[in-house]
Formats: structure tokens, sequence, C-alpha cells
């Protein structure tokens, strides 16, 4: 089968998709055919986790690869890749790029992310200024890391020790000249001083190099700094052997194996306690508010504050400065602001920004000004256990005379419809869960669709027209908002939240029930083929 049919194999399983379910968008590049598609969850996936992106187009780089294959993705609160929507680069030039980055944002219906990271790309970096002028750009640490291995193969192979002293300087340096020795005396001591390839990297030093990048935040919670290309959303799905016929199928099967990982992580977070290491109460704190991976890695840096010692260099005011070292090492320590009448803190090494939990250098001043517990500004709630749970202060902004505000509102509860329908329809007590919840639903909008609302033939986001007083007393449609039909909204729509959440621990049992089953049958036929054998003897 040719590329052009593969393609039409994909095009058509994208139709199906969308009269199947509205709420799939997909948009083809006029000239060049590019391709993009993303459904509803990725949609909501990004109103959740929508705080850095990685736009990954490992699929795409040479010959090895046969389909060209990209996909917008971040992390969720397990830390687990997060699907936002996937494309078919078939064109390469500055404009495809950009028409696919806008193509993606409206998609997304919200605010352009804070961070990006790419591939070390000129087209790609150029589209994203065009497209994401305020987003920080970020190339992939782990792709610069593989490359510089293939094009200093004779530099690995002679010299063993090259890759850790390379690895160290961009990863373990505190401070840009710290960086700067580090580089020339490398470069010096290996001989690389004509090297163009070295030479490119150190001029994108400013997009890549740890100490430049990490004022920002880009959701990473491994100390492999910039492994996110490594740990792809479709690694172990889509590879080499991949065609167009067989991507879809692919496709489909990463995005079910990490909604079964998410949903058993959720599980796990809400139904396991970790083990404490101290009598601590922020470390009682953490456990109860973080999921397991974040709580880990908070755990982690709250222990290692028993071998730093804050050292106070200076006050003013109501701040104070602090040097904070591992005993032993005063001279690899790191400066800590702390102001007493905010308990806020901030540290040069800058973790808290970069990962979005608070480092022991921090903590260790907490300890030593006896602040007991975390302040809410040092728990992201994108780590927390309820990352996926909206209050009514997060719902959309009401405006009775703005149209803008009505589109927000249409998508918003299209997005949450839609995912209830792909919920509740895995299984027979799911579905009579959902169906409970959206017949109480019901009745909650037919009653505040009494209430004026929106003028009928207002354009909503889909094209269509917005129903006249009739057609909304028929199909109790929801009206634009204003005064007690905006708190009734916000109420059922966290209502049915609320819902969703217990729908997936209720999946997550089941599934764990099954696998006790099949445990048991499991251990049951391996006694009755004992017991036969033992027989015959």
């Amino acid at each position: 089968m040719s590329v052009g049919s593969g393609i039409e194999h994909v095009l058509n399983y994208l139709k199906r998709r969308q009269l199947e379910n509205p709420g799939f968008l997909y948009a083809i590049e006029d000239d060049c055919g590019n391709v993009f598609w993303a459904d509803p969850t990725c949609r909501l996936n990004y109103t959740y986790f929508g705080d850095t992106l990685v736009f990954d187009t490992t699929y795409r780089r040479g010959k090895r690869y046969q389909v060209p294959f990209a996909a917008f993705t971040g992390f969720n609160h397990h830390g687990q890749p997060v699907l936002f929507g996937c494309a078919l680069i078939l064109n390469e030039s500055e404009s495809s790029f950009a028409w696919l980055f806008q193509t993606w944002l409206q998609a997304m219906s919200a605010p352009p992310p804070p961070s990006i990271t790419v591939e070390p790309d000129r087209l790609i970096q150029v589209a994203v200024s065009r497209v994401f002028s305020q987003t920080r750009l970020r190339f992939s640490q782990a792709l610069i890391f593989k490359e510089t291995e293939e094009k200093l193969a004779h530099v690995y192979q002679s010299h063993p020790t090259f890759e850790s002293e390379f690895i160290n300087c961009v990863t373990g340096t505190e401070t840009a000249a710290e960086f700067e020795a580090s580089w020339d005396s490398i470069v010096r001591r290996y001989y690389l001083e004509d090297n163009d390839w070295l030479q490119s990297i150190y001029n994108a030093r400013q997009q890549w190099v740890r100490v430049f990048i990490r004022d920002t935040f880009y959701g990473e919670l491994s100390t492999n700094e910039g492994s996110s290309f490594l740990n792809s959303f479709f690694q172990g799905f889509v590879d080499a052997s991949t065609t167009m016929q067989m991507l879809i199928k692919q496709y489909e099967e990463a995005i079910d194996s990490w909604r079964e990982k998410e949903l058993k992580a959720d599980y796990e977070a809400t139904n396991s306690t970790p083990i404490m290491k101290t009598p601590s109460p922020m470390e009682k704190q953490a456990a109860s508010l973080y999921t397991r991976v974040a709580f880990i890695k908070f755990q982690e840096e709250f222990v290692e504050t028993l071998a730093n010692h804050a050292n106070r260099i200076s006050d003013s005011g109501t701040r104070t400065t602090y040097r904070v070292a591992q005993f032993g090492e005063v001279h690899k320590g790191h400066t800590v602001s702390f102001d007493s009448l905010e308990v806020k803190a901030n540290c040069s090494c800058q973790m808290f920004e970069y990962s979005g939990i608070i480092c022991r250098h921090i903590l260790a001043v907490f300890r030593a000004k006896n602040v007991l517990t975390l302040p809410s500004r040092y728990l992201l709630r994108r780590w927390t256990k309820e990352a996926k749970i909206r209050g009514t202060e997060e719902q959309p902004e009401f405006s009775n005379s703005c149209q803008e505000s009505l589109n927000v509102c249409y998508d918003s509860l299209r997005q949450e419809a839609t995912k209830y329908v792909e919920e509740g329809a895995k299984s027979i007590q799911i579905y009579k869960v959902a169906m409970d919840a959206l017949d109480e639903a019901a009745k909650k909008v037919a009653a505040a669709s009494n209430i004026r609302g929106a003028t009928p033939g207002t354009t909503l986001p889909n094209g269509e027209a917005y129903p006249s007083e009739e057609a909304r007393e028929t199909a109790n449609a929801i009206n634009h908002p204003g005064g007690e039909k905006e708190r009734t909204i916000l109420e059922l729509t966290a209502e049915l939240e609320r819902t969703g959440q217990r729908c997936e621990v209720y999946r997550a049992n089941l599934l764990s029930i099954l696998r006790d089953m099949e445990e048991q049958k499991f251990q049951l036929s391996h006694k009755v083929q004992n017991a036969r054998l033992s027989l015959k003897e």
C-alpha cells in the first residue's frame, strides 16, 4: 500500500471519529496536506496540565521512521506523559510549522503554554517564536546528548571519561561562569576547538543548558534533565517498523495504555499511604496532598535537610539571607532569601521554579525558622491528588454581554460532557452511575433554563446558531448564565467532576479485582496440574 493510501487511511479514521464525536477535531493544511487532530480528552488534559508543552517530533527525524508523525504532549500529576494532540508533518517548512502551532492552539481554546520543549531545529524555533511569542523555548537536552554522541563517536570511543564530563558540565554546574569554565576546559583538553557541532550547540546554550533555563517550569520531576523525547508518549508503540496503515492502531493502543496507567496511579495515590521517614507534620502534610511520585521527590529533598545546614549571613528588615550547604561541602552551598513576614523563600538552585517541588535548601531554612507546614504557594495543584478536580473558582468567568465568555462556557461544558460519555460507556456499573448523575444534572439544567439567559440567534463556536426559546425548552439546553444560574452551572460542573472521579476509582477497583481473579485462576490451574501429575505417579 502506498504512502498516499496510508494517509487516506488516517483521514478516513479522523472523519469517522468526528462523525461519532463532534468534539473530535481535525484539520488539513491547504497546500501541503499537513494534518492535525485532537480528541476531547486532549483538550481536557491541556486545561489541567497546560503549564508546559513538549512538541515531540522524534518520528520525523532522518530516514529511520516510516511515518512523519508528531505529538503535542505534557506531563500529568503522576509525572506520566499526557497527550494534547497529534499531527502528520508532510511539509517541513516554517509556514507549515506555524500553521500547525496555530491550529493546535485554536483547538485547545486556551492560552499558550508558558514553556515549550522542541528538537533543536531552526524552522521549528522560528515558528515557535511567531506563534508562541511569550512562551519560553527549550531545546530537548536528550536529543542534543544523543546527537553529540553520534557526531563525536570517535571521542566517545577513545576517551571513556568524556561523556560523564560533558554531561556534568551541562547539568551539574551551578552558575553561568562555572559552566563556561567547565566547557572551555573540556574543549581544550580534547582538542575540539574547531568542532562545528560543539560550536553550534554552545551558541544555543541559552536554550538547553540547565543553568540558563532553570528559572522556568518544565514539569519534570526526574533528575534526568530534558528527558522528554526519550520518554515519549508513543515510545514502545510507534517505532521504525510502524507504517502509516499501522499508525492508528498503535495510536489507540498508546492512549489506552497510558489511560490505564493513570487510573492505576490515581487508585494507588488515593488508597495507599506512603512510608514516613520522619515524624514531621510537614512530611505528613505532603503525603496527604501530593501524588505518589511527587511525594517521593519531595521526601527525598526533605530528608536531605538533615544533612544541610542553614547559615545566616545577612538581615534586611523582614528578609534574611542564608547560605545552605551539606556538611563538609560549604563550597557547593546555595543562597536562600527568606521573608519572615510572607513566609516566602527563593533559592539560587531554582528547583521549585523548574520542577514545582520545593528544594532541600529552602526546606532547611524552614526547619531553622520553625516553619512546620508547607505554605500554599509551594504546593502546586498540578502535583496533587486533586489536580483534575476543579473548584468553582477555577470555572470559566462569565459575562452577560460577552460572546467570548459564552464560547468558553460552551466549549468547557462540551468537553466535560464528552468525558463522561467516554468514561460512562466502559462498563455497565459505570454506565449506571453516569446515567444517574446525568439524570440529576438534566433536572438542574432544566430548572436553570427557565431563568432568562442568552439571546436566541447567537453563534456558537462550532458555527451552529444558539437555540431559540422553544428549542431550548425542548432540549433543556444551557443558557448564557447570570446570577443564580451561574452558581447552578458551577455547582453542576463540580458535581459532574466528582462523579467522574468516583467512576475512575470504581474502574480501577474493578481492574484490580480482575487481575486478582486471573492470578487465582493461574494458581488454581497450577495446583490442578500438580495434582494430576501426582496421580499419574
